[in-house]
């Protein structure tokens, strides 16, 4: 599947779950969503998004001063607001996260570093929600609580997986091809006189000029793609080590996600009294953590699609009436995206400035130059 495809999927996705939901419920639930928010919902909400804000702008700068990137935390907060306002406004709900991570690159002068500052910040705070999720979700009472112990095997054996492979696989040397001693790269001079060429190989013709290097042999493709995943993992094993589980590091980057997860789950919890759910809390949160951990999944246009889906069948699986499911994740949505406004103000403070230090024409006018009494005739003079 190529990239524009893949592109093109996501936003269908989640517009596909809105069609269906409106064609099984009708506009009712979404509207009623709607015509409950009043303002106190609205100070509330925005009160929470400014603490996830700041606890995210603090987490990913924890992650970059690892990186040995420089990022303020002011200059944090506002990147992640105006990332939230993004997402929330644009298909696919990552290209906030992009913007900022280029962005951030391109201002530090090393876009490569940013890119991976944010994904590793955002992978943090993933893992630590998931785990959040799996705890509550044996605790209380949730629809997918009998489906729990196996998610969890193969999800943590699938963590398990890929941490050795990262252990592992840097470690092992490529293998010498025939001819070839250990450690010496293809193509490379050895032992001889200064500047003698290797020999050729056994079945190996030496083609072209001489001194051209000698094409690739049948099977070096795969020692290359092997070596640059042995580096890909190196990186990602020292930006884990440095950025991530630092000494300095993972006490902030733990609490801020923890907060983070606990700012949403009462957003979500304020929606669901909002739109009028009464239903006590040790039976509401496993239903926020599951409509949470759709969020994150790329099937949405602006954050909707996944979110109302996944949020109708858990109300419905957990005794409450789908609609009720409907009506709270479209309330969610709007206080998310009041919440998220001052992104919008960040958003457009580089245009606000240009537009400051333009400078005003300034019209000339004309002063007319002023003028003594008028002359006496000399005859007039005189004949007086």
């Amino acid at each position: 599947m190529t990239r524009s495809i893949r592109a093109w999927v996501r936003p269908l996705g989640g517009a596909a779950i809105l069609a269906i939901l409106l064609w099984q419920l009708g506009t009712g639930p979404f509207l009623h969503g709607v015509r409950m928010i009043d303002g106190w919902a609205l100070l509330a909400a925005s009160g929470l998004g400014a603490l996830t804000i700041v606890c995210c702008a603090w987490r990913w700068s924890l992650v970059a001063r690892g990186l040995g990137v420089r990022l303020p935390l002011r200059s944090a907060v506002a990147h992640c607001y105006r990332s939230v306002f993004l997402n929330v406004t644009l298909p696919g709900g990552v290209v906030g996260d992009v913007h900022r991570a280029v962005r951030h690159g391109q201002d530090v002068g090393d876009v490569s570093r940013g890119v991976r500052a944010v994904v590793w910040e955002r992978a943090a705070g993933q893992v630590i929600q998931i785990a959040i999720a799996v705890v509550l979700l044996f605790a209380l009472p949730s629809p997918v609580r009998p489906y729990l112990p196996v998610v969890t095997a193969v999800v943590a054996g699938c963590a398990l997986a890929v941490v050795l492979l990262a252990w592992v696989l840097p470690s092992r040397a490529r293998p010498a091809l025939p001819g070839e001693k250990p450690g010496e790269k293809p193509g490379e001079k050895r032992s001889g006189l200064p500047g003698q060429e290797r020999s050729a190989l056994p079945g190996e013709e030496r083609l072209g000029l001489p001194g051209e290097e000698r094409p690739a042999l049948l099977g070096e493709e795969r020692p290359a793609l092997l070596g640059r995943v042995r580096s890909a993992l190196r990186t990602a094993r020292g930006d884990l080590r440095d950025g991530v589980l630092a000494r300095r590091a993972w006490p902030g980057v733990v609490l801020a996600s923890v907060v983070c997860v606990l700012a949403h789950l009462a957003t979500f919890v304020l929606a669901a009294r909002t739109a009028g759910v009464t239903a006590p809390l040790p039976r509401l949160v496993p239903l926020a953590l599951l409509a949470l951990l759709a969020m994150s999944l790329p099937l949405n246009v602006g954050g909707w699609g996944a979110r109302e889906g996944v949020a109708a069948w858990a109300f419905g699986a957990a005794g409450l009436t789908v609609s009720q499911g409907v009506a709270t994740a479209v309330v969610y949505g709007a206080l998310v995206f009041v919440s998220s406004l001052p992104g919008a103000v960040v958003l457009l403070m580089p245009w606000i400035s240009r537009v400051r230090r333009v400078p005003v024409p300034v019209p000339r006018v004309s002063t007319p130059i002023p003028r003594g009494p008028a002359p006496v005739p000399r005859e007039s003079a005189a004949g007086g």
